[in-house]
C-alpha cells in the first residue's frame, strides 16, 4: 500500500489549493487563465460524452425550478437576516447556474457525467435568458446589457469546447480515449483553477477595508446555508437513480457569472455572497473525493 492513496492525494491537493489561494492573493493577477482552464477541462469532458435525449431526465426540470426558487428564497431570508445587501448576496449565490466544472467533478466522483452535462446546459441556457428579467426585480432597475455579457460567457465556456470536441471526435475517433489518459492532467487544471479563484477572493477581501463588521458574518452564514440546502435538495430531487449527480448539478455553482453581475450591478459587498459560495462548494467537493476513494467502482454509472 502506498503512503498516500490517490483519493487522499486529491483531497489534499484541493485543500492546499484553497489554503494557498487564501495566503497568496497576489496570484489573482493570473485570474485570466481561469476561463481557459475551465474550457480545456470541458473539452476533455465533451470528448467522452455524447449529448442525447436519453441524457435528459424529468428531474432536470425540477432541478432547474429549484435553482430559480433558491435565488428568491435566499433573497427573502437575507432580507430577514440582514437587509438589502445580505438579501442580494444570497440571491446571487442561489440563482447561479450549474458550474462549468461540475461535469469534470462528476467524472472524478465516478458518476453519470452525461446527466450533469445535460443539467449544466439546461440551467445555464435558461437562467442566462431569464437573468435580464430577474435582476430588475431584486435590484430595482433594468439591466439589459447583462444578457449579452452572460450569453457571451456561456458561448465561450460551453459551446466552443462542445463544438471543438465534436469536431475532433469525428475527425479522430480515437480521441474519445484521451480523457482517461489525461485524467491527472484534468485534475491538475481543476486544482490550478481553484487556486486562482481562491486567490481572487482573498485579494478582493484584503482590498475592502471598509466592510461593515456586522454584515460580513451574515453574508458568510447565508451563503453557507444556501450551499448546504442546494446540495441536500439536489440529492432529494435525484432520488435513488441520480442522487450524487443531481446534488452536484444543483450544488456546484458557476459563480464567476454572478460575481461579475454582483460587482457590476450591485456592490463589492454583495459579490461576497457568490465569492464565499466558491469556498463552501469546493470544501464539499474535497470531502466527496475523500469519501469516493473507498467506494467500489461501478461501471454502470459511467456514460
Amino acid at each position: 500500500m502506498s503512503f498516500l492513496s490517490p483519493g487522499i492525494a486529491r483531497t489534499a491537493a484541493l485543500l492546499l489549493a484553497i489554503v494557498g489561494g487564501a495566503l497568496l492573493p497576489q496570484l489573482h493577477e493570473f485570474g485570466r487563465a481561469i476561463p481557459w482552464l475551465v474550457a480545456a477541462m470541458l473539452f476533455l469532458v465533451f470528448l467522452q460524452t455524447r449529448l442525447s435525449r436519453e441524457a435528459l431526465h424529468r428531474s432536470h426540470g425540477w432541478l432547474l425550478l429549484a435553482n430559480l426558487v433558491m435565488g428568491f428564497v435566499g433573497w427573502g431570508v437575507g432580507w430577514v437576516v440582514g437587509g438589502r445587501d445580505v438579501a442580494l448576496a444570497a440571491f446571487f449565490a442561489g440563482i447561479t447556474p450549474t458550474a462549468t466544472a461540475a461535469p469534470v467533478v462528476m467524472s472524478f466522483l465516478r458518476g453519470r457525467v452525461d446527466y450533469v452535462v445535460a443539467g449544466f446546459m439546461l440551467s445555464n441556457l435558461v437562467i442566462t435568458a431569464l437573468l435580464p428579467l430577474l435582476l430588475p426585480v431584486v435590484l430595482g432597475r433594468v439591466t439589459p446589457e447583462a444578457f449579452g455579457h452572460v450569453l457571451a460567457s456561456v458561448a465561450w465556456l460551453m459551446f466552443v469546447p462542445l463544438l471543438v470536441a465534436g469536431l475532433v471526435r469525428r475527425v479522430h475517433p480515437a480521441a474519445k480515449a484521451w480523457p482517461a489518459k489525461l485524467r491527472n492532467v484534468s485534475f491538475g487544471m481543476w486544482v490550478t483553477a481553484l487556486l486562482l479563484i481562491t486567490s481572487n477572493a482573498s485579494h478582493f477581501l484584503r482590498q475592502q477595508t471598509d466592510l461593515p463588521a456586522a454584515v460580513l458574518p451574515k453574508i458568510i452564514v447565508v451563503s453557507l446555508l444556501v450551499c448546504a440546502v442546494n446540495f441536500a435538495l439536489g440529492r432529494l430531487i435525484g432520488g435513488r437513480e441520480f442522487p450524487r449527480e443531481a446534488s452536484q448539478t444543483l450544488g456546484q455553482k458557476n459563480t464567476s457569472y454572478t460575481i461579475y453581475l454582483a460587482l457590476t450591478y450591485a456592490s463589492p459587498l454583495v459579490a461576497l455572497g457568490p465569492t464565499f459560495y466558491v469556498l463552501w462548494h469546493n470544501l464539499w467537493n474535497s470531502w466527496q473525493l475523500h469519501r469516493v476513494r473507498a467506494e467500489p467502482s461501478d461501471p454502470s454509472r459511467s456514460p
